[in-house]
């Protein structure tokens, strides 16, 4: 490996260097911006652009044709993109939108702007549409005119030109035909399921809204228009009739609203069955989030404080049940809608929405409607009650059946470990934690109910050539084994994991080069010595943030506590404070320096509640095991002294100080 990186190092000139520019970096890496299953995710940023004109007011109708000639078409009735010149750009705006990654008119979202709720926020959508398209056409009827703009492989074959529009003035809107390229799928075939799906979803949550969809190869016309929105849409999805009637309400904020922005909030239904498939749905902004995220966090979180709220007023608790969220929803299938001014989303397929406001948003408007739907409908509410008693009581026996088959030899466990109280190891987690200090806070701040901490002191021992036999040696290494009830093996090992106490290892150091390197410690122990725990997926990391801003109250607006986990999200937050033109001298930044700095609050809010924290799991990421053995080797192995010195010397200069 030294040898290899010599070689290289030898060829490695200015002339090594390549700038992609435009649409280049999407070309080359096509998974970093969108699905390369096949093409729905590209058609489906084009379906993305339609639906928010008809989400801001401006649309009625979503036409979607698969043409004999491979190509897809997206037309609405919206306002049509502009076609004037850009002011900056020096071209026009159509070619702008379709041709320039992270430009597009939903950032801007002072009054005033084009779209108040949106999806699409990355500003990379229709624009990789373009760049992974073989042919694209844009047509746009705006002002009177009928324009049109031909890209072939992401660049500008024929300029725009505009000719009077056979259409009246008022018949304004956007039609854009693609022609995916397949080179850059796994298949070039849309599946025609999923497609038909979210175009049925789209006039789902758009009430009023027509959606046609035509198949000319396959002879297929299909039109949608809900009238009766979320709940005739759920009940079409299951496969027997709910024994409870469905929970459907929205709610959203009032102008005067002291807490979140005007318009946003929800709209939801839920249903309860005993047998049968559950169907589950959730959208943000009408862009579907098939990993959920915060909202549906939000949603349960309030369902189960009402329920809970509701089994104790009327006395239907059962001695030794101890409810959960999990068994509220066990048997429950919903679709929620969910309206956020500025959501941020995990990845740019947006699949899992990471808005922390967005579990308070939520849950604020969902707990009171489902006080009132269960006082309104009582023994729909007891049968409720009852379901969920039904599931936790299920859920207790399974883990007493496991913890049966432990046998009943009990370790010695660390004295340093908080212990948690459940069994169940799909919940339990584990925190390793840096330094006693931190540890303390954690401590306070975690679920003694499912989350366990044991502190670390100091940066653990530099296990890559350490004998397995000689690993207990060291007391921090012994106390992780034994806490986590696993013993040290090797890749082609077959651990006993029967004995494994917690589902989520965590490991959750400071924010600085200190933790970091504690991180790669921990790393390299679990890698080398209990590689299994990564290979099933138990391994995380706790990402935690190194910036608090404080945003004083401002009329009717509280004080809100934003956290930011490196500088170029505060320099975001800063950038979305200016516009909502919150004073600069009055917004306090604050950088920590710990984990052990953080309070109660702090540390539960940014690195232990399951849904605002960030949590990574740790994994090889598609690497082979044997490049990353050797990588590992080169940065861990003390006799690699020689290759790391040329490692840095070769990749030195994207080093990023932390000053």
């Amino acid at each position: 490996m030294a040898e290899e990186i010599n070689k290289t190092n030898q060829d490695y000139s200015e002339s090594s260097i390549r700038v992609l520019k435009g649409l280049e970096p999407v070309k080359q890496r096509p998974g970093m911006y969108t699905l390369t299953d096949n093409p729905l995710h590209i058609i489906q940023e084009v379906i993305d652009n339609a639906s928010d004109e008809v989400l801001a007011g401006f649309g009625t109708k979503i036409i979607l044709t698969q043409h004999a000639d491979g190509s897809v078409s997206v037309e609405d009735d919206g306002r049509g993109i502009p076609i004037g010149i850009h002011p900056e750009e020096k071209c026009s705006v159509v070619e702008v939108v379709f041709t320039r990654l992270h430009a597009g008119g939903k950032f801007n979202k002072t009054s005033g702007g084009a779209y108040s709720f949106s999806g699409g926020l990355h500003g990379v959508g229709v624009s990789v549409t373009n760049a992974l398209s073989d042919k694209l056409e844009v047509t746009v009827w705006r002002e009177g005119l009928e324009s049109t703009i031909v890209f072939e492989n992401g660049y500008v074959v024929q300029s725009l030109v505009s000719v009077k529009s056979p259409r009246l003035k008022k018949e304004t809107g956007t039609r854009v035909r693609c022609w995916p390229n397949p080179k850059y799928f796994d298949s070039a075939k849309i599946p025609t399921e999923a497609l038909v799906r979210l175009l049925r979803s789209k006039a789902v949550l758009l009430p009023g809204c027509e959606v046609v969809y035509n198949n000319e190869e396959k002879d297929i016309h299909q039109r949608w228009k809900y009238n009766d929105g979320l709940r005739e849409y759920l009940l079409e999805q299951l496969d027997q009739s709910p024994e409870i009637r469905p929970f459907e309400a929205e709610g959203f904020a009032a102008d005067d609203d002291e807490n979140f922005s005007a318009g946003e909030g929800a709209s939801w239904v839920v249903v309860w069955t005993e047998e049968g498939r559950l169907e589950r749905e959730s959208f943000v902004n009408l862009i579907p989030t098939p990993q959920g995220g915060t909202h549906e966090a939000g949603l349960k979180d309030g369902i189960f404080q009402a329920l809970k709220s509701f089994i104790e007023q009327h006395g239907l608790s059962q001695k030794g049940v101890k409810l959960i969220g999990d068994d509220i929803f066990t048997r429950a299938s919903f679709v929620l809608n969910a309206k956020v001014l500025d959501p941020q989303f995990q990845g740019q397929v947006k699949e899992k929405l990471i808005s922390r406001d967005a579990l308070k948003l939520v849950s604020a408007f969902v707990r009171p409607q489902m006080e009132f739907w269960l006082n309104s409908h009582i023994e729909d509410g007891k049968k409720l009650a009852e379901l969920v008693i039904k599931q936790a009581q299920v859920r207790q026996k399974s883990i007493t059946k496991v913890a049966k088959r432990k046998g009943s030899s009990v370790a010695v466990l660390p004295g340093k470990l908080t212990d948690c109280l459940s069994e169940d190891i799909s919940r339990n987690e584990l925190f390793l934690v840096e330094g006693d200090s931190a540890g303390g806070s954690a401590k306070k701040a975690r679920d003694k109910e499912f989350q366990a901490i044991l502190p670390l002191r100091g940066k653990v021992l530099n296990t890559w050539e350490v004998d397995r036999n000689l690993l207990f040696g060291n007391k921090e290494i012994h106390d992780i084994s034994v806490a986590i009830g696993v013993d040290p093996h090797g890749p082609d090992d077959t651990p006993n994991l029967s004995s494994l106490r917690y589902g989520k290892i965590c490991f959750m150091a400071d924010a600085d080069v200190d933790g970091s390197h504690i991180e790669v410690l921990l790393t390299a122990l679990f890698y080398k010595h209990f590689p299994k725990l990564i290979d099933e997926g138990h391994v995380y990391i706790a990402v935690s943030p190194l910036f608090k801003v404080i945003v004083p109250k401002i009329g009717r607006q509280k004080e809100r506590r934003i956290y930011c986990l490196d500088e170029a999200e505060l320099n975001k937050t800063l950038e979305k404070l200016k516009k909502e033109k919150v004073p600069e001298s009055k917004i306090e930044i604050s950088r920590f320096k710990g984990l052990g700095e953080m309070n109660e609050k702090e540390l539960k809010e940014t690195s232990l509640d399951p849904e605002t924290r960030r949590l990574l799991p740790l994994s090889l990421g598609g690497i082979s095991r044997e490049l990353t053995t050797s990588a590992m080797n080169i940065l861990m192995a003390a006799k690699e002294a020689e290759s790391r010195r040329r490692w840095i010397e070769r990749h030195g200069d994207q080093f990023e100080p932390d000053i």
